[in-house]
């Protein structure tokens, strides 16, 4: 995992906040994907909120947009903002 990387978990209501911060590399991404799984199974939407991200690795964006699929069934909605938002959302 990138050194720097770091995920803060919010909640309101049906609401999954998370918003990333350093470097997202290949483990990084896997922490996410370890994050929404341990998480996300009372909501309905997810913010990842990327303006604190540094740089973003072609890896892990790979790594975190193939597993978003293995989310065990659960029927998300995604909401990337920021200004890496375009670089990270599938």
């Amino acid at each position: 995992m990138a050194i720097n990387f770091k995920v803060s978990i919010h909640r309101n209501d049906d609401n999954l906040h998370l918003k990333l911060m350093g470097d997202f590399d290949g483990s990084s991404a896997c922490e996410l994907i370890n994050v929404l799984k341990a998480n996300a199974h009372s909501a309905s939407m997810v913010f990842i909120h990327t303006n604190r991200l540094n740089r973003i690795h072609p890896f892990g964006r790979h790594v975190f947009c193939n597993n978003l699929n293995n989310m065990d069934g659960q029927s998300l909605k995604f909401v990337f903002t920021g200004g890496k938002a375009s670089q990270l959302e599938p």
